[in-house]
């Protein structure tokens, strides 16, 4: 028996270009649909573009506008907006309860298995 291949749309906002492609590849190859932008304000255009977001994995600290606040741009337009933050500077509990946080560095797997959950489809 194979498992389904995954069908979301991501929205993946990361301002350091191989982060960027290395997390942008690793879900394609999950199945994903991802749309890619470097940080928040260009996240907001590309936003703009996509009927539906499932899911925003954006970085915390970025050029421009920081994760937590275009989280909350893109909240106010969709309520129902599952969101993962990833960072090397924030400790868990720092963003609170509803949300959550990948702390770098971690492995491939580790961000599939964070996506899976996030999005309600289990661990692999």
């Amino acid at each position: 028996m194979t498992a389904e291949p995954a069908s979301a749309t991501i929205l993946l906002v990361e301002d350091e270009p191989a982060v960027k492609g290395l997390f942008a590849q690793a879900l394609r190859r999950e199945g994903y649909t991802v749309h890619e932008a470097r940080n928040g304000v260009e996240a907001l255009e590309v936003e703009k573009t996509i009927a539906h977001v499932d899911l925003l994995v954006t970085d915390v600290v970025m050029p421009y506008m920081r994760g937590p606040e275009l989280a909350r741009h893109l909240r106010a337009k969709q309520e129902d907006l599952r969101i993962i933050f990833v960072s090397g500077y924030v400790a868990p509990g720092d963003l609170g309860d509803h949300f959550a946080l990948l702390q770098k560095p971690f492995v491939r797997q580790k961000l599939i298995e964070k996506v899976k959950e996030a999005l309600g489809e289990g661990k692999l």
